[in-house]
């Protein structure tokens, strides 16, 4: 199982490349991106870093693949525009997926 993979613009890809991660997709469209993660997740990479716009746009494929699965670990990260609204959801989430326990307000 490899370990690190990105999902993201061009600009993202080539930043994380450049820090080490090997594995990663450039994506112009919500084909590509269904189609990244589904690479990702038959090479049973374990974190995938991807875009909050990019996961936004593909939320609905994300959980129909993942469920309640705790690995690979999705981890969203803001693209050059910044932060999305809903991101401490998300961060929520990710928690009560991780440990099993949710988070209160």
């Amino acid at each position: 199982m490899s370990s690190v993979g990105i999902i993201g613009n061009e600009d993202i890809v080539s930043g994380f490349r450049l820090g080490g991660v090997k594995e990663g997709f450039a994506v112009n469209s919500k084909e590509e991106a269904i189609a990244a993660l589904d690479e990702f997740l038959d090479n049973e990479i374990s974190v995938i870093i991807i875009t909050q716009k990019i996961a936004n746009e593909i939320r609905d494929h994300i959980n129909k693949k993942l469920g309640s699965q705790v690995l690979p670990m999705i981890i969203e990260i803001p693209d050059k525009d910044g932060e999305s609204e809903g991101s401490s959801d998300q961060l929520a989430e990710l928690i009560k997926r991780v440990i099993g326990v949710e988070m209160v307000k």
